[in-house]
């Protein structure tokens, strides 16, 4: 492509952006702190003044507060799906494409869709949406966004399955904390304000222990002002260098099934805190050739190649029979500032030589001025 067709292409970029919806998420710490309800206050707030909005799928969960502010809201009808002998109901997609509202209220971010559905995921609905030129405003709660998933599974002894990518939060316009103190947050569940009264006390004796909440508020804290802090950086020093060298990363992983994982989220927070990006890099040893990898560690790889994408990562994959050496020379040829990888293999037999390649690979990225982080 050369310059001019370049220049007409980044023309039509700016022109679809522009028709791009606008995208706001209210982030809580955990169910029960408000969000649906603050979602519904701000819809009747838009509809007394004129605006075109309406509400594409709510959850309420039986609370009465928040079936109340429904009361008055112009809500299009949930599509009703019958999936194994049973009749479910999924937000209607096409339908707000063909009302197209001014605005659509959209709960439960990281829903996943009943099988059949045009996307698998609500957020890929939320996409869609955007695409069209619908403005949205959502909702998640603080664990279901991926790259804090083993943060809360350490606070809270959960693995929370539906998650949604960090590239789509970094999507919105606009992100809003919801937020409450454990007292608060405690209160309200003891007064049947969240769940129901035979379900209260497994909550308070799991999820909603209060030193589970106040780590939990620290994370949704934290990623509100982070969100806000890249927004301000992109928006208003956009394309002035902030600091002394550009920060990249370097994510090495394996084919093993959950350290790679941990290490790409490492590299992918980073990545966001510097704002700039990270690159995964899996070096093929022989003995991992296509021929002679299982089945197992295949689909391992495809799941950390695929969550490096969901994170907005790049896949870097090379063939050699040296890791350590393939890692300084990628390091080189991407001019990484970081590298996080886990804890080197020095057992024995053969710990001398390992040891001594370690020191080299060390003294390698040292000389390089690159520094190093090593996951436990």
């Amino acid at each position: 492509m050369d310059d001019r067709e370049q220049s007409v292409q980044h023309f039509l970029d700016l022109i679809k952006r522009s028709q791009r919806g606008k995208f706001k998420v209210y982030i809580g710490m955990i169910a029960g702190v408000g969000k649906s309800y603050r979602m519904l206050q701000e819809a009747h707030e838009l509809l007394e003044n004129g605006v075109d909005v309406k509400i594409g799928y709510i959850e309420t969960h039986g609370r009465a507060g928040t079936e109340a502010m429904l009361q008055g809201l112009p809500v299009i009808p949930r599509r009703k799906i019958f999936y194994k002998g049973k009749e479910l109901e999924e937000m209607d997609l096409d339908a707000i494409i063909r009302l197209h509202p001014e605005i659509v209220i959209v709960d439960e971010l990281a829903h996943t869709n009943v099988e059949g559905s045009l996307n698998e995921k609500r957020w890929q609905d939320v996409m869609t949406l955007l695409d069209e030129g619908i403005n949205v405003i959502s909702a998640i709660n603080i664990q279901h966004i991926e790259s804090v998933n083993e943060e809360v599974q350490e606070i809270t002894g959960i693995e929370v399955k539906e998650r949604v990518p960090d590239s789509v939060i970094q999507e919105a316009d606009e992100v809003v904390n919801i937020d409450l103190t454990a007292e608060e947050l405690i209160t309200r569940l003891k007064a049947g304000k969240i769940y129901r009264p035979e379900k209260i006390q497994t909550a308070l004796d799991n999820f909603f222990r209060a030193e589970n909440i106040l780590q939990l508020r620290e994370l949704a804290l934290k990623e509100v002002a982070l969100r806000v802090e890249k927004k301000v950086e992109n928006e208003v020093v956009m394309g002035v260098a902030v600091g002394l060298r550009h920060e990249k990363f370097l994510a090495c992983i394996s084919s093993h099934e959950k350290t790679p994982r941990r290490i790409i989220r490492k590299a992918a927070r980073l990545a966001t805190r510097y704002n700039t990006t990270f690159i995964a890099l899996y070096v093929q040893t022989p003995k991992e050739s296509m021929d002679r990898i299982d089945l197992a560690r295949q689909r391992y790889l495809l799941n950390h190649f695929k969550l490096v994408t969901e994170l907005g990562g790049e896949v870097l994959q090379v063939q050699s029979r040296d890791i350590l050496e393939s890692i300084v020379k990628a390091c080189k040829d991407k001019q990484i500032s970081t590298v996080c990888m886990g804890s080197p293999d020095l057992r024995l037999p053969g710990a001398i030589c390992s040891v001594l390649k370690y020191r080299r690979f060390l003294n390698n990225l040292s000389q390089a001025n690159i520094d190093l982080i090593i996951l436990a």
